[in-house]
């Protein structure tokens, strides 16, 4: 069996945008803005600083996924979301240092590989 701990965190980080989605968005005076719909009228709201800073706060935040203009992305080497997927697999299996389990923990994974070798003969 195989696994590709690059796409894990692929899938963990649509995870993540999705659970922002779900969780909704609080609806007020700040966030509908009809102030800066009056101050702009008919103009357009994206250089806003209201905008621009809302913006920023509400959407989702990705290590992965690259929001550069194009012109930016080539310059910055067009890494794709695969390229810094594995460059961040490679950099977590060689850096990250686990949380030791505590006793009870390791006493209850154990338990439950000895009630499966049982079930299944392994032993």
């Amino acid at each position: 069996m195989t696994f590709d701990l690059a796409q894990l965190l692929i899938d963990a980080e649509i995870f993540k945008m999705v659970l922002h989605t779900i969780n909704g968005f609080i609806v007020n005076d700040e966030t509908l803005a009809l102030n800066v719909i009056k101050e702009v009228g008919t103009g357009e709201f994206v250089s806003h600083p209201h905008t621009s800073g809302n913006f920023r706060r509400i959407q989702s935040h990705s290590d992965l996924i690259n929001r550069q203009a194009r012109d930016a992305w080539v310059a910055g080497g067009s890494k794709t979301m695969a390229d810094k997927s594995y460059e961040k697999a490679i950099h977590l299996l060689e850096n990250h240092i686990p949380d030791p389990l505590s006793q009870e923990e390791a006493d209850y994974i154990r338990k439950i590989i000895e009630d499966a070798e049982k079930e299944y003969g392994v032993k």
